[in-house]
């Protein structure tokens, strides 16, 4: 089977994004490892240093979440223009003048949570941990161990989060720009190897509509859309006549 590579090319995107989530996590957790792990007394200064840091991120959290969408946009939108040879003239001005604000405020909004949520559950983390740690004295130094390794946690989610809010920003910028050109579908295209989930895998060339979204272990969602999801919807344009 030929491999097809995601027009939409979001590598850039991604180990920009990944870095600047990383550089929260190495935060977290150097707030968390400045105190005595499985001490009760320092779970509150832990907790109010941790959420005070996350609505300290605010302003950096949108500026970083906007390059993103910024970037992935940018892609997205040269991948309709390579289209723009199999398209109406008319199909290729509503592309690239199709009003995509509200779905980048939507983006944008849901990023900011995402970043904000790395010291939020750290420190919730945290306070799990020691309650735990109180409560089974024969795992007490384990537990220990594992709330000095919240900062490595969060730095594992940071990089969840960027491969899978890029993937997912991309693929839902190409359906408001399908939709918008009276697209009623697309092919699900994986990455055809042998780290595709069983449940991608059999998507392989399907047919997917636009308006229906299928159910893959659990979740609904589009191509590129689920968590660490590397597929990619291949759009299926309108039979228009060139004009």
């Amino acid at each position: 089977m030929k491999k097809e590579r995601n027009p939409v090319n979001t590598k850039a995107a991604e180990r920009a994004y990944a870095a600047a989530l990383r550089g929260v996590a190495r935060q977290v957790g150097a707030i968390i490892r400045a105190y005595e792990p499985g001490d009760p007394s320092t779970v509150p200064t832990i907790q109010q240093l941790l959420r005070e840091y996350a609505d300290l991120l605010k302003p950096w959290a949108a500026r970083t979440a906007q390059k993103m969408l910024a970037a992935v946009d940018t892609s997205d939108l040269r991948m309709w223009k390579r289209l723009g040879k199999d398209m109406a003239a008319g199909v290729v001005r509503t592309v690239t003048e199709t009003p995509i604000g509200d779905t980048m405020l939507a983006l944008l909004a849901e990023q900011v949570d995402l970043i904000r949520s790395l010291p939020i559950d750290a420190a919730q983390r945290v306070h799990t941990l020691t309650v735990e740690a109180l409560e089974n004295g024969a795992r007490a130094k384990e537990i220990k161990e594992e709330i000095m390794r919240s900062g490595d946690v969060s730095e594992s989610r940071a990089m969840l989060i960027a491969r899978t809010e890029v993937a997912r920003t991309a693929s839902t910028l190409t359906q408001a720009r399908a939709l918008a050109v009276g697209s009623q579908g697309y092919v699900w295209e994986t990455s055809r190897d042998g780290d595709v989930r069983p449940s991608h895998k059999k998507m392989q060339g399907k047919i997917v509509d636009w308006d229906k979204p299928p159910v893959l272990d659990k979740m609904t969602g589009h191509a590129g859309g689920f968590p660490n999801c590397r597929c990619w919807p291949r759009v299926i344009l309108p039979k228009l006549d060139k004009k």
